[in-house]
């Protein structure tokens, strides 16, 4: 599977390629890298086309994956800024803080080499990103929306700080972790169902190919929502009270991720008209779990994949320390 995502390295001559992304849609939806003409190239969601051919030294991050992905690169001397109300890992709470909602002014006296930003960003804040590139600074706007591109996305960020192996190594580690967390599951006959809840007073769940479904079914859970279909080409998706109760006898585990897109408790959920009558809320198989580990393109969705799998299965995952293995990786990275 690893040469598979990392083959999306192809040759092409500089005219097929423009026309591949504004025919197949990349602009709108994914990100790409190759090699055209003996040079490197990355094509962002916004569909910029950069030759990368050399490693930008001076980073600022304006998204928590980014910043958690670059520091997991060992990174820790290019990353000059870093976005508001960044957590994780630790040592990013020491960079300095920039936002786009600032005056440009501010990372222009920074001398950045590189913005990474995400769609949003490009969205809603377009003389932000302009006056940026005109002062010569380099964007790159990114942001997966499922497991397979994530890993196309480790393989940019390599690529633009010249840490093109580690980004490798980061694909391989997460790989085997998530061959090692299947075969917990693998045998059994019958398995929990889940409804796996995103945004709680809008009653959404998450597409069937996000990275919180991924993490779901790789610990072995079956998704109860898997009819569901995306909001907006994003990972979340609408499903309705009236759907959800459908599977209510069906729903052995109720799963909701916590954090700034949803904030709810277990009383909440317990007593939301109608769901006294969802097999999990009854017998109180209610869970919440850090929207960081289950819905960011990081190695941490490994610990997203191992708490789940906790609660669903603690005796098989009893054994199976995911903090260990994200250590090892960000060992062997730095």
């Amino acid at each position: 599977m690893i040469n598979r995502q990392i083959n999306t390295i192809i040759s092409l001559t500089l005219a097929v390629l423009i026309g591949l992304i504004y025919s197949a849609g990349i602009k709108e939806s994914a990100a790409a890298v190759m090699r055209v003409e003996g040079k490197n190239m990355i094509v962002d969601q916004a569909g910029r086309i950069l030759t990368v051919d050399h490693s930008f030294k001076r980073i600022i991050s304006l998204y928590g994956a980014h910043t958690e992905n670059l520091f997991n690169l060992g990174l820790d001397n290019e990353i000059i800024g870093v976005s508001r109300h960044e957590t994780y890992p630790p040592q990013a709470l020491k960079k300095p803080v920039f936002s786009y909602r600032e005056d440009p002014e501010k990372f222009l006296a920074a001398r950045p080499d590189l913005v990474i930003i995400r769609p949003m960003i490009d969205r809603g804040y377009p003389q932000f990103v302009s006056r940026l590139e005109k002062n010569g600074i380099t964007v790159i706007s990114l942001q997966p929306q499922n497991v397979e591109v994530m890993f196309v996305y480790w393989q940019i960020l390599g690529l633009l700080s010249g840490r093109q192996q580690q980004a490798m190594n980061m694909v391989s580690q997460f790989e085997t972790a998530v061959s090692d967390f299947k075969m917990l599951t693998d045998g059994k006959t019958t398995k929990k169902r889940v409804y796996f809840e995103a945004i709680h007073s809008k009653m959404k769940t998450f597409s069937p190919d996000s990275m919180a479904v991924f993490a779901l079914e790789t610990a072995g859970g079956i998704n109860v929502a898997s009819d569901a279909k995306a909001v907006r080409n994003t990972n979340i998706a609408y499903y309705g009270k009236e759907r959800i109760l459908s599977h209510g006898q069906e729903i052995d585990v109720y799963l909701a991720q916590s954090g700034v897109m949803n904030k709810p408790t277990v009383t909440l959920i317990m007593t939301e008209p109608g769901f006294k009558t969802i097999k999990a809320v009854d017998e109180g198989e209610i869970y919440l779990i850090d929207e960081q580990i289950v819905s960011r393109p990081t190695m941490r969705l490994l610990d997203g994949i191992y708490n789940i799998g906790k609660i669903l299965y603690p005796v098989d995952f009893s054994n199976k320390n995911p903090t260990k293995i994200y250590h090892e990786s960000m060992g062997g990275n730095h």
